[in-house]
């Protein structure tokens, strides 16, 4: 199976601090940049950015709540992110086999050229 690789959405993803907004998401059904910054070494500033960069991408979904937004993980833009994750490891582990094949063969060679001599 093929799944198409979203460049932006992996972007995202690959920046420290918005994975650790994630995991911290994960663990709340919702919530605002000031209660994730004081759990982040991190203004509230950065983090209502980082929050907009994952909103933009579709992983998370701000709605007003007075003066804050209050964000919220969508949970199956996640599992889309998942499902990308797992289909390129499946892709890498298939490579690593055939490289490993490919070294088994050439050790394997040289032994019995070895034993030849």
């Amino acid at each position: 199976m093929t799944v198409a690789v979203d460049d932006a959405l992996w972007s995202a993803i690959g920046d420290p601090t918005r994975r650790q907004l994630l995991d911290l998401m994960l663990l709340r059904s919702a919530a605002t940049a000031t209660s994730l910054s004081e759990e982040l070494p991190v203004t509230r500033q950065a983090v209502a950015k980082h929050l907009a960069v994952l909103d933009r991408v579709g992983l998370v979904h701000g709605t007003q709540s007075g003066r804050e937004k209050r964000y919220a993980i969508d949970a199956a833009q996640l599992a889309r992110a998942v499902a990308q994750l797992t289909a390129v490891g499946d892709t890498w582990d298939a490579r690593l086999r055939r490289i490993k094949h490919i070294a088994e063969t050439v050790e394997k060679n040289r032994a019995n050229r070895a034993q030849e001599d």
